[in-house]
This record gives C-alpha cells, sequence and structure tokens, in this order.
C-alpha cells in the first residue's frame, strides 16, 4: 500500500512563490511516477506535472510551463513541486499521484491519491 501526503500550500499574493511536497511512505517509492494534479471548487481535475521513477523525465501541463518545477528525492520519498510566477488561476486544491504507469497517472486514474493542500492566491 502506499499513503500520499501533500504539504506546503497556503496563501500567497499573485507573484508569489510556493513550493509543495508529497511525502510517500511506500518502500518501493523509486518505482513509482509520481505526479501532480489540481481541481477548482467545480471543475474538472486538470493535470500539472509528473516525474517519472528515475527523475530523468519530466512533464508539465501548458498552463504551468515555466512557472513551475517537479523534482523528487528518492532517497526521503519526496517530490516537490515549485511554483513561481504564481496567480489566482492557480488557486485550487492540489493533489499528489503515484502510479507505476504514467500514462495510467496522467489521464487522472492513477492507483493512488493524496488527500490535497490548498494553494490560494490573492490579487
Amino acid at each position: 500500500q502506499v499513503q500520499l501526503v501533500e504539504s506546503g500550500g497556503g496563501l500567497v499574493q499573485a507573484g508569489g512563490s510556493l513550493r509543495l511536497s508529497c511525502a510517500a511512505s511506500a518502500r518501493a517509492f523509486s518505482t513509482l511516477d509520481i505526479g501532480w494534479f489540481r481541481r477548482a471548487r467545480g471543475k474538472e481535475r486538470e493535470f500539472v506535472a509528473a516525474i517519472r521513477r528515475s527523475g530523468g523525465n519530466t512533464y508539465y501541463a501548458d498552463s504551468v510551463k515555466g512557472r513551475f518545477t517537479i523534482a523528487r528525492e528518492n532517497t526521503s520519498n519526496t517530490v516537490y513541486l515549485q511554483m513561481n510566477g504564481l496567480t489566482p488561476e492557480d488557486t485550487v486544491l492540489y493533489y499528489c499521484t503515484a502510479d507505476v504507469d504514467i500514462s495510467t497517472m496522467r489521464r487522472g486514474t492513477a492507483k493512488y491519491w493524496g488527500r490535497g493542500t490548498q494553494v490560494t492566491v490573492s490579487s
């Protein structure tokens, strides 16, 4: 079983930065691809970013390219999402996801999900 716990959300002004963390309990963390999704109230889940188990390949939604960076530290079972240049459009709940298949994860059907961390960006 895999448990994911997100942290690092909060309130920032437009143009500010936050770093989200996803801590995983699995011993096999290094075998899992990790991703981030987000969902605003009343809207569908949106893919944000993902990183392969090796850390050598990363993927980003067009809306966050150039602003967000995903990285992982397998020794600490943690994945980070550095978010810069935040705008009010980034005010959503962010979820950490994990799966052995990155394609499944990017479709929004990953096996493992965290409970989310809230990001709020004021204008």
